[in-house]
């Protein structure tokens, strides 16, 4: 589905929509078997051709390059729940290089007293994440899917924006130096965004966000995060893929995961 008007005026204002239902039933049953079968990795230990590589000491369990993690991962490549959405927002719409990428792509599990420190921002943000419309065309140099697999309410650590904060020229005097800060919890101007599960938050990578404590005792907060950009763009930390996942996902999905054709070598004669 394409997005509707009061999407793209939303997606302006605010910087993020949360697109309700995304993810059918069976479905997140399936990736939450997948998050049950993780075995206990270490940080930096890897599993096949994913890796735990959790961003802080207090985001929690965050598996990298996950869509090597099962069958499920892959069919959140071009889900349709968000598939356009992503391609109308930061997939360089109505240009010679129209298309998409997947930068990463992360599994998610925070328990008690865990939280994601804020970040991003407008001000003195990356040109990878920026916010960009000209012209009649959305122009962001990244959006990211956080989908929901279990409810996220009041205790459950929503993950928190400063709605608008994409376009901010000054900097959150109380967010520490660049966007870099602590805990979001008690920052003005930010909000939480509840999800039931089954939802995606989209959101352009220069807004300031983060994640709210969990302060739930018992449970886990559990969701993907896929981050699109456009297709000539490359991997922030170069995960590559494993010829068997390459081999097995559809042309539609292979030209997500690897948009760019490979290197001509110079020609000898």
């Amino acid at each position: 589905m394409n997005p509707t008007p009061l999407e793209d005026f939303l997606f302006d204002l605010r910087g993020y929509l949360v697109l309700k239902d995304a993810v059918e039933p069976e479905l997140l049953d399936a990736l939450n078997r997948a998050f049950d079968d993780f075995p206990p990795l270490e940080q930096g230990e890897w599993w096949g051709n994913a890796q735990r590589r959790d961003y802080t000491g207090e985001t929690g369990f965050e598996l990298h390059n996950c869509v090597e993690a099962g069958e499920p991962f892959e069919r959140l490549i071009d889900h349709p729940g968000w598939i356009s959405h992503v391609r109308h927002y930061c997939g360089e719409e109505n240009s010679y290089v129209q298309g998409l990428f997947i930068d990463e792509c992360i599994a998610s599990i925070r328990r008690s007293g865990g939280h994601h420190p804020v970040h991003s921002g407008g001000y003195r943000g990356a040109l990878r994440g920026a916010y960009g419309y000209k012209d009649g065309v959305f122009r962001c140099g990244q959006c990211n899917i956080i989908l929901a697999l279990t409810d996220i309410g009041e205790g459950d650590g929503p993950t928190m924006v400063v709605p608008g904060s994409h376009k901010s020229h000054f900097p959150h005097p109380h967010a520490g130096d660049y966007g870099r800060g602590d805990r979001m919890d008690h920052l003005e101007g930010a909000i939480p965004v509840p999800m039931n599960r089954g939802d995606a938050l989209l959101f352009v990578d220069g807004l300031m966000h983060g994640g709210s404590s969990r302060t739930n005792p018992t449970g886990e907060r559990r969701v993907t995060i896929y981050r699109y950009g456009p297709l000539w763009a490359s991997t922030r930390f170069g995960y590559e893929y494993s010829q068997p996942l390459l081999d097995r996902l559809t042309p539609e999905r292979r030209r997500i995961l690897q948009p760019v054709p490979p290197a001509r070598p110079p020609q000898t004669r």
